[in-house]
């Protein structure tokens, strides 16, 4: 029995899915009946995507005529087991893989990490759910079920009356078991992570054997440039998955579960699971280039082949692709939880503990990393807003923006002084004027390299360099030029938030060359082309996302009418339902409560 790699639940008291082959599935005739797109054996097929069988049409005409119906059987069982739970009065609890941030009050925000009551599960993309005092819909696919879900959110032991703990022979009595509540607990979570990294390395190779290798028969339709956008470095991420789940299986104790030591083993590979970052980075590249790759229908037919011939669930690549994104999220849930139901006297909570410092760390570079994708489009919408734009694009060298705020700005030789707007991003400051009239539109005057200055705190009283008095002032000095740029703020604590934004900035800059962020050519490119059509067609200057916009419109790919269509278990991130607020982003209406 496996569970859903979505929803990573331990089927405690849910009724988990099933991926055993449909009966009376004829593979072998597949094999045959898909050999048009993807070759099974042999050399490369050098012949177009139909052949004598027919058009890839013909492929789907055939699988419908046959009956069969290839994909998760247990359809949508768990969110009957959920509502079945709620409404026998049980509670269930969720926690957040991401943020979720909203303007809509009828949905329900949250951060990474936050415990949801789920009161409605009835939709599969959208859950009604409450925290504290506060409910409404979210995306069901931004959480992940708690595996107790029986149990209270108190710590343990288990308390009985007079405040005394429950002694070993009631819990024995209760579980039917020589274990207390809380070895109970710990055997769920650890069973948990188990049997989720078995379902995660089927994917993983599901992914590797059943796309990429397909992919490589066919040089016609792919070059290895096009893969490596695709697919990124998700084959080492199965190579070292692979040797992760050696290990735990190694210290997992199959008699007594709760005796096991796992901690150690996230904390042998943190390292490794860093090359999660370049996968995580790459991610919304391959999300564009997939996009675009769907738009031809011989694309669409030869990964739905390519699904169907390595008997993979019933999810489309976007989504299998999206797996090692909510993967790493997740490790930091899983070991809370573990921590959570691990005495302090037992051999593995330091290792846990550890363990899940090291997890946070990793999980919270790929969720800035995430959020700095998403910030390029900003900055490629606020450039295409400025006047009179000259020089290259501040994408070219920048992809945050740290501060921003009117200065007073005091020249040679004149020591003429000039108030203007100021925005400082990662390794430059660019400077603005606003218009006379409307005060709303700026005009693009000049900008400083931050790589080549130093910041210097002056004093207020008459500066020597400039030979005039000034106050709440400092000085960017550039030694290989000898360059100096004054300015003056209004008040001095608006003067320490400037300078405190110098620091932050030049900690950015050190912080991304450790990590290796960058922005790839792809992305700048395509936000500036995003940015630049908004601005061409008269749209207000809203902020748009398209990666997270492309992550909310995943679908199936779309087969020939003739087909009834298959239920799909998606991955990916769900669509969003209307909103007043996001007028730019494509939605798809959810139900009504």
């Amino acid at each position: 029995i496996t569970s859903a790699v979505a929803f990573d639940i331990l089927p405690l008291k849910l009724h988990p899915f099933s991926q055993s082959t449909p009966t009376g599935l004829d593979c072998v005739g597949w094999k045959r009946r898909i050999s048009s797109p993807v070759i099974a054996d042999g050399a490369l097929d050098k012949t177009a995507l139909t052949d004598d069988v027919g058009s890839e049409e013909d492929l789907y005409e055939d699988f419908r005529s046959s009956n069969h119906r290839y994909g998760h059987p247990g359809g949508g069982g768990e969110q009957l087991a959920i509502n079945e739970l709620i409404s026998d009065g049980s509670v269930v609890y969720a926690e957040a893989l991401w943020d979720h941030v909203t303007m809509d009050d009828q949905e329900l925000g949250f951060k990474a990490g936050d415990v949801i009551e789920v009161m409605d599960a009835t939709n599969k993309e959208w859950w009604w759910g409450r925290i504290l005092d506060s409910e409404g819909w979210f995306p069901a696919s931004f959480v992940r079920l708690r595996v107790n879900q029986d149990e209270p959110m108190e710590d343990y032991p288990l308390k009985v009356e007079g405040d005394k703990e429950e002694d070993s022979s009631s819990g024995t009595r209760r579980f039917g078991m020589g274990q207390t509540t809380k070895d109970q607990m710990r055997t769920n979570v650890i069973n948990e992570i188990i049997s989720t990294e078995r379902d995660y390395i089927k994917h993983l190779k599901d992914i590797c054997e059943g796309y990429i290798k397909q992919c490589r028969k066919r040089a016609d339709m792919f070059t290895e440039e096009q893969l490596k956008t695709i697919f990124g470095n998700i084959e080492d991420i199965y190579r070292c998955q692979k040797k992760f789940v050696k290990a735990l299986e190694k210290k997992f104790n199959k008699d007594y579960p709760h005796l096991s030591e796992v901690g150690s083993c996230f904390l042998e590979y943190q390292t490794e699971f860093q090359i999660y970052s370049e996968y995580c980075n790459n991610h919304p590249n391959a999300c564009m280039e997939l996009s675009r790759l769907t738009k031809v229908n011989k694309y669409v037919y030869f990964f739905e082949a390519c699904r169907l011939l390595q008997k993979m669930i019933d999810i489309s690549l976007d989504g299998f692709l999206l797996t090692p994104v909510q993967k790493i999220c997740k490790y930091p849930l899983q070991l809370a939880e573990l921590l959570k139901y691990t005495n302090p006297q037992h051999r593995d909570f330091k290792d846990v503990e550890a363990a899940l410092n090291a997890m946070k760390n990793v999980a919270r570079l790929i969720n800035e990393r995430k959020r700095r994708l998403e910030n390029i489009d900003k900055i490629a919408q606020w450039q295409s807003s400025i006047e009179d734009w000259e020089g290259e694009d501040v994408l070219v060298r920048s992809s945050e923006l740290i501060y921003s705020g009117e200065l007073t700005k005091i020249s040679h030789p004149q020591a003429k002084s000039q108030q203007r707007m100021f925005f400082l991003f990662d390794h430059q400051l660019v400077c603005c004027k606003k218009d006379l009239l409307r005060r709303d539109i700026l005009y693009y005057k000049s900008r400083i390299n931050m790589d080549d200055m130093e910041i210097l705190d002056v004093e207020d009283g008459k500066d020597k360099d400039f030979n005039i008095s000034v106050k709440n002032a400092f000085k960017l000095h550039c030694q290989a030029t000898e360059e100096v740029h004054l300015f003056c703020a209004k008040k001095p604590e608006q003067k320490q938030r400037w300078l405190k934004a110098f620091e932050n900035e030049r900690r950015q800059v050190q912080l991304d060359q450790e990590t290796g962020f960058s922005i790839t050519e792809m992305q700048k490119k395509q936000a500036m082309l995003n940015a630049s059509k908004q601005h061409q067609s008269g749209k207000p200057k809203a902020v748009t996302r398209p990666y997270y916009d492309f992550l909310m419109r995943q679908k199936h790919p779309t087969l020939p009418t003739t087909l009834p269509q298959q239920q799909v278990f998606m991955l990916a991130e769900p669509k969003r339902k209307p909103s007043n607020f996001w007028q730019n982003i494509s939605r798809l209406t959810p139900f009504r409560k």
